[in-house]
């Protein structure tokens, strides 16, 4: 093809996600022909204003292995451009260590933030051969800095030379009272994946006996240090009969009851994972004994889960990860990779053996998995679905985001390095998982730049679920109430929140939504299109979801949005409710009286609105319609697959607040209409085809065929 040719494609196509693909094809050129022509187009490429053909142009650099090519790259991480600077720091890292690049990239780690991970990730890569280096200069950096976070960063920096010569720094640090308790967690963490040395233990023991919160770092420590002794694959507990999955999804704080739903990053995927594990241990067809979800806690819990999957636990059981720090949005987690590496690590060797590890997002949690499931030789199955990809085509296909200004967004969203980990999780992954798309092989294949067609057997379309037992309750309860029967506490609870509405809101049906407060499920968009369409004088808008008391950046940006187009002031007047966050069993028996009613409060025939920029499959959509609730959803991805046009719902392109609107106002007018039989038609639908038992049955059968191959591949390699 040749560098220009290459180039020409990423420049000439037309749109964003084509051009990210097509970069790959320019790296592959300027590594075949790394000539002074090819340096001459590629310094072109980073002077213009696409920005996507600059960053394409700065891995196209890192796969030359040409000295000049190298100083390009290495020059770039002091360009004025922030996005370029980042992308130069992850591209030296597939390179040779460069040691006019270390000073620099040290300067990125005390920065911190996605550039700084980036940064400490290429410096952990280039350390088997730049140890006395790397501990050289980072001891030096340590010299002028004060801040305790930036401090800490670099002593975890330091913890990741495995070379003898990083030991007696970090226990200098760690002995060191003035130094700031986050230092020393640092210090004491690195400590835990040293090798195994009596200095070490003598050093944690009493630590971990003083208490607080760097004795239970201690703690963890001793026990990290103990997984050292034993050899390699030797298990810590008995072995179950059965299978023993591990699911992880970093940013939420899973538990049993679901109590944190919607709040953060706490969405439709932790639901999931509850149910769906429950559901696999209890099907005794899957074949799997336990399911290990991982989640991020506490310090506290952390030992506390160590100590049940010592003991031997069995079915569905929980293991929380420790961060180290307060929760923050996934899309600012990245910097929390080597500690979510750490606990991950920590819960799979406590568990004793786990026969795969099923990922499914693109996030700091799964690179941190993947990496610790490669060290310990575990198989992962991997959901694939085009996220980032879809986002970025909506925002590119709306406008919002264009060539001149990808850089701004990808120093935010990380679109360029999420969708790289999609497409390395999916060539290593031993099985991947899909859900159903109206046109799957060709999506799958022009976003992602998978081909379904090839091995198509280690391909699996597996629709998500939901748990009927749970909506079945919260439709018997709402209909109860509505036929005049006495009202629980969650419907007592959604009868005190119409009733703070002005009087004549009162008795009007319900638009609701359900989900996180992030740009993506487009909350402040679906409260602008309901409040600027006439719409909103026929119905009162339920929005459930979001920390309202301590919400985190991506809230507090949509809820800024919501008060611009409703301000709190007229809420009660317009008819909007913004109650925050609820259960999961309390939202299901929401979305039942949204349909069913509740006397003088809400009329029956409400609708449920999702009004994501994209929807990858739809858990809480397929809950609504689980209820009976005619819907509004996205026009693309898995909803377009599931949604009755006309008979359970309507699809719309919903980010566009116009056309949101008038299909609100059309799902209105048609709910009511038939109203039993589209009920009954949307309950069999999901009754069908979409229940986490269905689900669970399906990846039984995947599981077993990875833990048959696996068990193949295992004999093979002892039998050599």
């Amino acid at each position: 093809m040749g560098v220009q040719t290459a180039l020409d494609a990423v420049t000439g196509a037309d749109a964003i996600v084509d051009a990210m693909r097509l970069a790959d094809d320019l790296a592959f050129e300027a590594g075949r022909d790394p000539g002074v022509r090819t340096l001459r187009v590629l310094a072109g490429a980073l002077r213009g204003d696409d920005e996507i053909a600059a960053i394409a142009a700065t891995h196209a650099l890192a796969g030359m292995f040409d000295r000049e090519a190298g100083r390009m790259l290495v020059g770039l991480l002091t360009d004025e451009r922030a996005f370029l600077r980042q992308h130069a720091a992850w591209a030296l890292g597939g390179g040779l260590p460069r040691a006019d690049a270390m000073g620099t990239l040290l300067g990125m780690v005390v920065a911190g933030g996605f550039g700084g991970m980036l940064a400490q990730r290429t410096l952990e890569q280039w350390s088997p051969t730049t140890a006395e280096a790397l501990v050289v200069g980072t001891e030096s950096a340590l010299l002028g800095i004060v801040e305790p976070a930036a401090r800490a960063r670099l002593v975890e920096t330091l913890g990741l030379v495995r070379h003898s010569i990083a030991t007696a720094p970090l226990l200098r640090i760690a002995r060191d009272p003035g130094e700031a308790e986050r230092v020393r967690i640092a210090a004491v963490s690195a400590i835990g994946q040293r090798s195994a040395d009596p200095r070490l233990t003598e050093f944690l023991l009493p630590l971990a006996a003083d208490g607080g919160r760097l004795g239970a770092v201690a703690e963890l420590a001793l026990l990290d240090l103990r997984a050292h002794l034993r050899p390699a694959g030797a298990p810590t507990a008995a072995r179950p009969s059965g299978l023993t999955v591990a699911q992880l999804f970093l940013h939420a704080d899973i538990d049993p009851l679901l109590s944190s739903a919607g709040s953060g990053d706490n969405g439709g995927i932790a639901t999931l994972l509850v149910r769906l594990g429950d559901a696999l241990v209890r099907d005794g067809d899957t074949g799997v004994e336990r399911v290990l979800t991982l989640s991020r806690g506490s310090v506290g819990e952390a030992a506390a889960d160590l100590m049940a999957l010592r003991d031997g636990a069995h079915g569905h059981v929980y293991g929380r990860i420790p961060l180290l720090r307060d929760p923050v949005p996934s899309a600012a987690a990245w910097p929390l990779r080597v500690a979510a590496r750490r606990g991950i690590r920590r819960l799979l060797l406590a568990a004793g053996h786990v026969d795969l590890l099923h990922l499914r997002m693109a996030d700091v949690g799964s690179l941190a998995a993947a990496e610790v499931a490669r060290e310990l030789g575990i198989p992962v199955v991997f959901t694939v679905a085009p996220d980032p990809h879809a986002v970025i085509e909506s925002l590119d296909r709306s406008g919002a985001m264009s060539r001149r200004d990808f850089g701004r967004f990808d120093l935010e969203e990380h679109f360029w390095f999420r969708t790289r980990l999609v497409q390395r999780l999916a060539a290593n992954a031993a099985h991947t998982v899909l859900f159903p798309r109206p046109h799957l092989q060709e999506d799958l294949r022009r976003l992602v730049g998978i081909d379904l067609t090839a091995r198509a057997e280690r391909h699996t379309v597996v629709p998500e679920g939901v748990d009927l037992a749970t909506i079945d309750e919260a439709v018997a309860d709402a209909a109860t109430h509505a036929h005049g029967g006495p009202a629980g506490p969650a419907l007592v609870e959604l009868r005190t929140l119409v009733e703070q509405l002005a009087p004549e809101r009162r008795g009007l049906p319900l638009v609701v939504s359900l989900g996180r407060l992030h740009r993506v499920k487009g909350m402040a968009t679906l409260v602008e299109a309901w409040s600027r369409h006439p719409v909103q004088r026929r119905a009162n808008l339920l929005v459930i979801g979001g920390d309202l008391e301590h919400p985190s950046p991506d809230e507090r940006r949509q809820l800024d949005l919501i008060e611009l187009a409703v301000p709190a002031s007229q809420r009660a007047a317009v008819g909007l409710m913004l109650p925050g966050h609820r259960s999961n069993d309390v939202a299901a028996r929401w979305l039942a009286a949204a349909r069913l009613g509740m006397p003088g409060a809400v009329a029956p025939g409400g609708i449920y609105a999702c009004a994501s920029l994209k929807e990858e499959f739809g858990i809480a959509l397929l809950e609504a319609m689980a209820t009976g609730l005619f819907v509004v959803a996205p026009d693309g991805g898995g909803p377009a697959t599931y949604v009755e046009p006309g008979v359970t719902g309507l699809l719309t392109a919903t980010w566009d607040a116009d056309r949101l609107a008038s299909a609100l106002d059309e799902a209105l007018a048609g709910a009511s209409h038939d109203a039993a039989a589209r009920a009954e038609r949307s309950r069999g639908m999901v009754r069908d085809h979409f229940t986490v038992q269905g689900m669970s049955v399906a990846l039984g059968q995947v599981y077993r065929g990875v833990a048959r191959d696996e068990a193949t591949l295992e004999w093979l390699d002892a039998a050599r």
